[in-house]
């Protein structure tokens, strides 16, 4: 699906990241994704923090988002690297060979359903209970999670997708309840959510229609990285798309 990228995307200016303060640590969830991997290289490349710390399951030490401490053995790894200035959620889970997205409720399943909650919500919701309270409180630190417009209920005019959908839109919810919460320790921080738009990964490879805008994952991971970089403390607790506009709950 590569091919089918957007030409002009590879055009994206490189962030520099210079909202965030000089050095510190930058830590990606999920880095084998295409997303992910794309992530790590656009970050090196801005040369902004002192370390770079990538998490997959392939890693040292590895994650499971199944497996809550995996994950707080991760977080712990990366906070002794150095401050936490930037962590990105880019796990996310939409097919497989097992199950894929529902087009009607006679497809809904139980054992689906928990699985996508399991990966889109509550994989996410413990890697920010380890991650949370390891920000710095003071000077711009950000937790990103990549979530899905498909999540958000006040754009949903299409239907299907159950589980996909539902537990993004919890993810959303998760999000937007820790920001409340991160506020009062951490004034400067920001939780947020990140739609990233449709990218040529196998996450989407099956799903992506004729004619819609693709981008390649470099280009994702700079519009992503840009979005970050821009937003202040008083963008804590929103959901924004690639463009850095805001999308609806």
């Amino acid at each position: 699906m590569t091919e089918r990228c957007q030409p002009q995307a590879a055009t994206v200016a490189e962030p520099d990241l210079g909202s965030f303060p000089q050095a510190g640590v930058a830590v990606i969830f999920g880095a084998s994704g295409g997303i992910g991997g794309a992530l790590v290289d656009a970050i090196q490349a801005a040369e902004r923090f002192e370390h770079v710390v990538s998490f997959s399951r392939s890693t040292s030490p590895s994650i499971d988002l199944l497996d809550e401490a995996s994950l707080e053995r991760a977080a712990a790894y990366a906070a002794a690297r150095g401050e936490l200035r930037l962590v990105i959620d880019a796990t996310g889970f939409l097919h497989d060979d097992r199950q894929g997205p529902e087009k009607s409720w006679r497809q809904l399943n139980a054992v689906n359903l928990t699985r996508s909650f399991a990966l889109n919500a509550i994989g996410p919701a413990l890697i920010m209970k380890h991650v949370l309270p390891r920000l710095p409180r003071s000077g711009k630190a950000v937790f990103a999670t990549l979530s899905a417009r498909v999540g958000s209920i006040g754009d949903n005019r299409l239907g299907g997708w159950y589980s996909y959908r539902a537990s993004k839109s919890a993810l959303n919810q998760l999000v937007r309840t820790a920001a409340v919460e991160l506020a009062r320790r951490s004034p400067d921080a920001l939780c947020i959510a990140l739609h990233p738009g449709t990218v040529a990964t196998a996450l989407s490879a099956p799903f992506a229609a004729t004619g819609l805008e693709v981008h390649c994952p470099a280009a994702a991971a700079r519009h992503l990285l840009a979005v970050v970089d821009q937003l202040s403390a008083d963008a804590n607790g929103g959901f924004f798309d690639w463009r850095g506009q805001t999308v609806p709950w």
